[in-house]
């Protein structure tokens, strides 16, 4: 049986998360999909609405957040709703799990690689994560989870884009490209998104892309340690007026490594999994394309935390520039260590 893609839906309370997910259920897409609800609180007002019209098996718990102490319960609604699928019992393509909005994607991720029998049945697409544009200023400075739903995100959809005038909406646009720039970000308007940019994004694949909003690369070349007072156009912004506001003030922050130069494949073993042991629990994603000694082919790692995985991937383009290009995103992560340990790592 092939596996089963997986979506984690994430974002603050009052983001979307719910209109994003009717939306999804109503279309007529043909495909059937398992919802897996975990609101706080015994009663749980988005079931109402969810079950409204659609025919979808929705599988809730209501004992609590879904990636806390009760990791369990995620694992254990995973395999009945996997072992169900098995037996013909339950018809369905794909599960979304849709988290609180105080949820910390990181353990609901990490439960995908980590459990055997989880890994056997379930195969995670991505992590989506809904921002309210309106409320996503305050949300961003008071509370660190809606910053590491930010950082894990493989695609940002921002809500409510108009009830906020366009430039504090590009305040905020430039804000979260430095908390991350490797998911695309896009203004949803009433959960109306297409579904290419919802499932299949195979954000966890060891594959070769890896796109880099090049406005975040553009500040990165001619960063002089203060790049947010770099762009002076950004400066005039209301969001921007006072210190704190300023992107490198957020815990969860992003940077890139890049270089022609390959790396020796044994020094850089050695220093990813020392910086894993060290700072894993501080790592959000992190992700490379990598150049090394001695492949012909590129090399592709990616990780969650302290769960890295690497592999070959395709073979350079005849005229393709060699090179390696790596973003790390996590919590005030040592920047020089890492770059400058990578550096240490070149042939």
């Amino acid at each position: 049986m092939s596996l089963i893609p997986a979506t984690i839906l994430t974002g603050f309370l009052g983001s979307g998360k719910t209109t994003l997910l009717k939306r999804v259920l109503s279309e007529a897409h043909g495909q059937k999909i398992a919802v897996i609800e975990n609101e706080f609180g015994e009663e749980n007002i988005d079931n109402d609405i969810l079950v409204t019209d659609s025919k979808e098996q929705i599988v809730q718990m209501s004992n609590g957040c879904i990636c806390c102490t009760i990791r369990e319960d995620l694992r254990a609604t995973l395999t009945d709703l996997a072992a169900k699928k098995r037996k013909g019992e339950l018809d369905f393509d794909r599960i979304v799990i849709e988290t609180t909005g105080l949820a910390d994607p990181g353990p609901v991720a990490q439960t995908f690689f980590m459990d055997d029998e989880i890994a056997e049945s379930y195969l995670l697409d991505s992590i989506l994560t809904l921002v309210d544009a309106k409320h996503a200023g305050q949300q961003l400075d008071d509370r660190q989870e809606a910053r590491r739903q930010v950082g894990f995100a493989d695609q940002i959809f921002l809500s409510k884009t108009d009830l906020v005038a366009k430039d504090a909406t590009d305040a905020l646009i430039h804000r979260l490209k430095h908390m991350n720039p490797r998911a695309p970000l896009q203004a949803v308007h009433f959960g109306e998104v297409p579904l290419k940019d919802v499932f299949d994004l195979r954000g966890f694949n060891l594959n070769a892309k890896l796109d880099i909003d090049p406005d975040f690369l553009k500040a990165d070349d001619h960063e002089h340690h203060h790049h947010d007072h770099e762009h002076g156009e950004h400066c005039d912004h209301p969001s921007h007026a006072h210190g704190h506001h300023h992107a490198h003030d957020d815990d969860v922050k992003s940077f890139v490594f890049r270089s022609n130069r390959p790396f020796n494949p044994a020094k850089l073993e050695e220093f990813l999994g020392t910086m894993v042991n060290v700072y894993g629990p501080r790592m959000l994603r992190y992700k490379g394309v990598l150049r090394v000694q001695g492949f012909d082919k590129k090399v592709i790692f990616q990780g969650v935390h302290q769960l890295m995985g690497s592999d070959v991937g395709p073979l350079w383009a005849a005229g393709e520039t060699r090179g390696s290009k790596m973003v790390f995103i996590g919590i005030d992560l040592p920047k020089d260590v890492f770059l400058q340990g990578l550096e240490q790592c070149l042939a």
